[in-house]
């Protein structure tokens, strides 16, 4: 069995400026902006509270949209569990998944963000799919 969890929203930014367009979105959600990672300079985070979903902003060449990440203890079976209900991969970027609904959004499926998957009581627990 394996738990998965709506992560956060992303907010892909279709800018010159990440730091401009965190700078808008900290103010608009009134949520500081976290100190940038110098290894992913396309991408800045926002503050929230434990119990809340991420907020992130990445830089892209596509338009700018706003997409979802699902977080899994087991990438694998919970991107098969959503195949089974009628998603498609899409591409294999880094570390996730990106997958497409059969209603056309993009979202993408990751590793844990925020701690021990186990340790959460809103985690969804989902049995492995049948081989």
């Amino acid at each position: 069995m394996h738990r998965s969890r709506l992560t956060g929203f992303v907010l892909d930014c279709k800018v010159d400026d990440i730091d401009e367009a965190a700078r808008f979105w900290s103010a608009a959600l009134g949520r500081a902006v976290k100190p940038a990672d110098p290894s992913d300079p396309n991408y800045r985070e926002l503050e929230t509270r434990a119990d809340e979903p991420q907020i992130m902003l990445q830089k892209v060449e596509h338009e700018s949209r706003i997409h979802l990440d699902i977080e899994s203890d087991d990438k694998e079976a919970e991107v098969d569990r959503l195949e089974a209900l009628g998603a498609k991969r899409v591409a294999q970027i880094k570390r996730w998944w990106v997958m497409e609904a059969p209603t056309g959004q993009r979202f993408c499926v990751v590793n844990p963000q925020r701690g021990p998957m186990e340790d959460q009581r809103d985690s969804n627990l989902w049995p492995d799919p049948a081989p």
